[in-house]
């Protein structure tokens, strides 16, 4: 065999645009972490980076990319750690944005040196990538990850033949220990002076390359940039018209007409010798690299998974692991959920009566800024919860398995097992929820999953499903039905979102059934450098990001609560009061001439006109108004129902307000709320999208302000259908 060997002079085999570009006085030098799934590539950049990271977007796309400084000898690199790919047949968003990176394009994401993490557990498949990767003629280090395992396995890897086929520099590294990752840094550098090549045939037999070589060259000399893959493509399917520069170019046309012959006449005319040719020089690479091999036997992995990939056992382990993670996310957020929230209400406490000689700069500063950024960072703890349970199963190897287990459960309506989690943790909460739509495959599975997180009942609803149901459920039908309800409450977006998603990817998004590819990793003990910094990662991005948005949505809320308003109408909203009520106390008044200010206000008198329309859901203006407050969060909910129902003490014993809103009429007498409306109203919290920070989230996830009005649009719509229909069925079954 002939092995692969560095370019000394890659001029030649490179047109000048594609040619090594940069010097370490002009831009900044940029390092591209490439490889599979699961290969190591993310603890390896952590080892490479540290804590020198952000998070951000790729131009013009939703992809997130991560990027992190390298600390080199004389100078300081910038290293991207593009997502896995197991060929250059992008299949996913993330993999388009990989090849694109790797073939140049904007300067925001042209790169000059590739890390390549090759897992040597998996030799043969991690060398096919590095063949076909060869042909972007980028300067290429090896990093050699999971060296440890293989030892381990019995197999001993000789590193220098591997160095010889590849014919640039392999360097082992263990990113949990740092082992090798000074030397790595050290190759970095020289290949920034003395970049290495590999040969961009590397992998064809040699039939082949006495064609390619000299008809790449004479492209070169034409100055038209042709990748190697398209050449093949169009020698072996020169029916198929492909835009390229050789669209245009009569004489490239009669040389690769002149090439074909040859290639028929060498019978290699085979549309899969591509691929073929690749992985049978990875096949020889991986024998003569490897010197010997023990007799297998089951390890540690195979034994685990012979349980945990059960087609039974698999799915109840698989649901006890879920069940803790969702529990968790509930129980161990809600006591910092409360600090934060009593951090919060000390400092608007403290801070109120430093401004009340300017009441509007006191309400915008108190219940708009303070309030705004506390409802936005109310969701950290849950956040950062979240995020832990992944690192901790993805670098357990756990989270891989638990896709492939739930790929059985949604193949049918269009999603694949990795929709699971984002759905999981939306009944926490849907900020989780759909930040964790990351880890779907393509960009339109990962939207689907978007669109459907905030149908999970999430915990913001629960103390309005509680108010309810204690106030028209418990005590006319007792404590079991009480019980079901709640249970019928948090079940309900589930069931729903199911025939939701079927219709999504069949009517709207349109998204095709994609092969599930994954790798699976041996078991280990995560890495908590690694988790932790996931964790960070992810809450500063919620912090700095959505944050912003979540805020500014908050303050226009206030201010559509808060104006019109004046002295003298407040005079006169008294004085009423005051005629009815002689023996009223301050507090009673106050509370009167604060629901008067609510109707009077912009939102009020939105929800004084729009209540024609929720009037067949039983829902007066008082309960519209409520539902328009309470879009900043829907915990806003409660106290709003106390301001508008004339309670003076929301924080007070929930049987107040359930006992104002039990007693509530209309203007005609007739009670406000029964148990049928009481459903209705909890129907249509539970399928509305009513959260500007759920919204505002979506809106950063997918780069654009269209799904977020397309979610609230048709969620607001399923609400409002719910709460009708059972409205009027109650109606229905009372007046019979």
């Amino acid at each position: 065999m002939k092995t692969a060997h560095c370019c000394s002079n890659p001029s030649n085999l490179k047109d000048s645009k594609s040619e090594y570009r940069k010097s370490q006085n002009d831009k900044t030098f940029r390092v591209a972490l490439v490889g599979n799934p699961n290969a190591g590539k993310t603890t390896l950049f952590n080892a490479l980076t540290g804590s020198h990271q952000k998070v951000g977007n790729y131009p013009g796309v939703t992809v997130e990319k991560v990027v992190g400084t390298i600390h080199l000898k004389d100078f300081d690199a910038e290293c991207v750690d593009l997502p896995g790919l197991y060929s250059l047949q992008a299949l996913s968003e993330d993999e388009l944005v990989a090849l694109n990176s790797l073939g140049g394009g904007s300067t925001e994401t042209e790169i000059d040196l590739i890390v390549y993490v090759l897992d040597a557990s998996n030799l043969e498949r991690n060398l096919y990538l590095f063949a076909r990767l060869a042909e972007f003629q980028l300067p290429t280090v090896v990093a050699l990850t999971m060296t440890d395992r293989l030892q381990k396995s019995g197999t001993v890897l000789r590193v220098n033949s591997l160095r010889d086929a590849l014919g640039v520099d392999v360097i082992s590294v263990v990113g949990r220990t740092g082992a090798g990752i000074s030397e790595l840094k050290a190759s970095i550098v020289k290949n920034f002076a003395e970049p290495k090549i590999p040969d961009f045939t590397i992998g064809f037999p040699d039939q082949l390359k006495e064609v390619l070589v000299p008809l790449h060259q004479h492209f070169v000399n034409d100055k038209l940039e042709v990748p190697i893959s398209l050449i093949i493509k169009q020698l072996v399917e020169p029916e198929e018209i492909l835009p390229s520069p050789l669209d245009q170019d009569d004489d490239a046309r009669e040389v690769l007409g002149n090439a074909r012959l040859r290639l028929i006449e060498k019978n290699l005319l085979n549309p899969d010798i591509e691929i073929n040719s690749a992985y049978e020089w990875a096949a020889l690479v991986q024998r003569q690299s490897i010197t010997h091999k023990l007799v297998h036997k089951d390890t540690i992995t195979d034994k685990i998974d012979a349980i945990l990939m059960h087609r039974v056992w698999g799915i109840l382990v698989f649901l006890a692991v879920m069940y803790v993670v969702f529990q968790s996310i509930y129980t161990f957020a809600q006591p910092l959920m409360d600090d934060i929230t009593s951090g919060f209400t000390f400092l608007s406490n403290w801070v109120h009566p430093l401004l009340s000689g300017v009441p509007w700069v006191q309400s915008l500063v108190c219940d708009g800024i303070i309030g705004g950024v506390g409802s936005m960072l109310v969701f950290l703890p849950q956040i950062l919860i979240l995020f832990f349970f992944i690192g901790a199963l993805e670098g357990s190897g756990y989270l891989a398995r638990a896709a492939f287990l739930m790929d059985r459960l949604f193949g049918w309506c269009g999603l694949n097992g990795r929709a699971f989690i984002p759905l999981l943790s939306s009944f926490a909460c849907a900020i989780p929820g759909i930040m964790a739509a990351r880890v779907m495959p393509d960009k339109k599975s990962r939207l689907v999953t978007i669109l459907v997180a905030p149908l999970m009942s999430c915990s913001a609803r629960l103390p309005v499903y509680l108010l309810l149901i204690g106030a028209f459920i418990q005590p006319k039908y007792g404590a079991v039905w009480a019980g079901i309800a709640l249970f019928g409450m948090h079940l309900l977006g589930l069931v729903i979102a199911i025939p939701i998603v079927w219709i999504l990817n069949r009517k709207i998004v349109k998204g095709r059934n994609l092969p599930f590819t994954l790798e699976l990793p041996p078991y280990q003990l995560p890495k908590l450098r690694d988790v932790w910094l996931g964790m960070y990662m992810r809450g500063r991005v919620f912090v700095t990001v959505a944050g912003t948005t979540i805020v500014a949505m908050s303050i226009l809320i206030w201010f559509l609560s808060y104006f019109p308003r004046s002295s003298s109408q407040d005079l006169v909203y008294r004085q009423a009061y005051l005629q009815t009520n002689r023996n009223a106390s301050n507090f009673d008044v106050q509370n009167y001439v604060d629901q008067q200010r609510l109707g009077d206000s912009y939102l009020g008198r939105f929800g004084k006109g729009i209540e024609p329309i929720f009037r067949p859901a039983g829902f007066d203006w008082r309960i519209t108004t409520g539902i328009l407050a309470a879009f900043p969060a829907r915990e806003t909910i409660i106290p709003s129902l106390g301001i508008l129902f004339r309670l003076g003490n929301v924080d007070g014993p929930a049987t107040n307000l359930q006992n104002s809103l039990a007693k509530a009429k209309w203007s005609d007498g007739k009670p406000l709320l029964n148990p049928y409306t009481a459903i209705g109203l909890m129907v249509f919290f539970a399928l509305c999208c009513q959260c500007n920070s759920t919204l505002a989230t979506v809106k950063r996830e997918t780069n654009s302000w269209k799904w977020p009005i397309f979610m609230f649009s048709y969620m607001s719509g399923l609400a409002y259908l719910g709460a009708v229909l059972i409205n009027q069925f109650g109606n229905f079954m009372m007046n019979r």
